[in-house]
């Protein structure tokens, strides 16, 4: 588990790069749930989908942005994909070198 780093005075949980030898355990636990829920889907989802299967009351915008912002947070550390039309997928394994 990685401990919380501090940005501005203010702790932040740190969320790792996918990258070869790093395991989805290494995510906190509400993020390990959101990569488990869009792999379970029968396709890509958006993030109100990702809301209902991990039990968010997505009908509240204050609910689901916090999720849709963590969702972005793991597309951009290489553990989900985002489609052009909004939707998110899980990627391929991480490729060894």
């Amino acid at each position: 588990m990685l401990d919380p780093g501090q940005v501005g005075g203010r702790a932040v949980t740190l969320i790792p790069h996918r990258t070869s030898g790093v395991e989805e355990t290494t995510l906190p636990p509400d993020y390990q749930r959101i990569p488990a829920a869009v792999r379970q889907a029968a396709g890509p989802v958006k993030a109100r989908q990702v809301g209902d299967a991990l039990g968010i009351d997505v009908s509240v915008r204050a609910k689901l942005e916090p999720l849709r912002g963590r969702l972005v947070r793991l597309v951009g550390r290489g553990w989900l994909r985002k489609l052009p039309d909004g939707r998110f997928t899980t990627r391929h394994p991480p490729r060894t070198r």
